[in-house]
């Protein structure tokens, strides 16, 4: 066999290698349940309906809404990566103490929603979910994007490309790359990229109350506040003393719902 053919194929074996790889660090972002696993015994005692969505490529997603009487806002939440909507129980229970309703969605391969994640899927599910809210008649100007973890990059994602009243940021995240940094130096960033907040949050005109655990091994600190440095005012950083990744709410007790409250009372 000529040497040209030999290095062809080493570069194609590479090349193959090098996709698979890059495959497998994207699939490894998320970590879905799908129903009947979960807390779904959950949605009674929270008052919550069940929503039906469609985005914009056909996936059909599911949804809970939890509706406050005269609320001033209705929330879009936004969840993290792993588990489901059922999961998000205390969640739900301060927010719509704080005075907003509140409408929480599975992405596509979480709970009883079709498909299996990606980026640009997740982006599709949200505008599925602010669709439906402006359409059953919440104006833009009184919808809160929240997210989570993950779910923060698809709320500014939404919010960069949709007028909202306001965005709340819980342990966010610059980009995906930077994470990979975190997690696998040098080469992780060579195979996981996307959900770059960092340039995305400058086109966010709204409101913003960001979050973070002072001690959170996942999303490290640092990466939540670079993200607020880059975020235009009118902005609020809140670095909850004490509070890892999954205790930010458990951190902060009655103070997470206060300074919700006081948020939306200001937009």
């Amino acid at each position: 066999m000529p040497p040209y053919l030999k290095i062809a194929g080493w570069l194609l074996l590479a090349a193959w290698a090098y996709g698979v790889l890059c495959f497998l660090g994207s699939r490894s972002i998320y970590y879905p349940l799908k129903y009947p696993q979960g807390l779904w015994e959950l949605q009674g005692e929270l008052g919550a309906t069940d929503v039906w969505l469609r985005a914009g490529d056909g996936a059909r997603l599911h949804a809970w809404w939890v509706p406050v009487a005269e609320a001033r806002v209705a929330t879009l939440y936004l969840h993290g990566n792993a588990g489901n909507l059922s999961h998000r129980a205390e969640q739900i229970r301060q927010i719509t103490a704080a005075g907003s309703s509140i409408l929480i969605l599975d992405y596509r391969g979480y709970g009883r929603s079709e498909g299996w994640p990606s980026e640009r899927g997740l982006y599709a599910d949200a505008d599925a979910a602010y669709k439906y809210l402006v359409d059953t008649g919440h104006p833009p100007a009184r919808i809160v994007a929240q997210g989570e973890s993950l779910g923060t990059a698809v709320a500014v994602d939404l919010a960069a490309r949709h007028p909202c009243g306001g965005v709340v940021l819980e342990a966010p995240f610059t980009s995906a790359r930077d994470m990979a940094q975190q997690v696998l130096p040098f080469f992780g960033p060579m195979l996981v990229w996307g959900f770059d907040s960092r340039r995305k949050i400058g086109s966010i005109r709204s409101p913003l109350l960001i979050l973070h655990g002072d001690r959170d091994a996942v999303i490290p600190f640092k990466l939540g506040r670079a993200l607020f440095e880059a975020a235009r005012e009118p902005k609020w950083f809140w670095p909850v003393r004490g509070a890892g990744h999954n205790d930010l709410i458990q951190a902060t007790g009655a103070g997470y719902r206060e300074r919700l409250r006081e948020f939306y009372q200001g937009l």
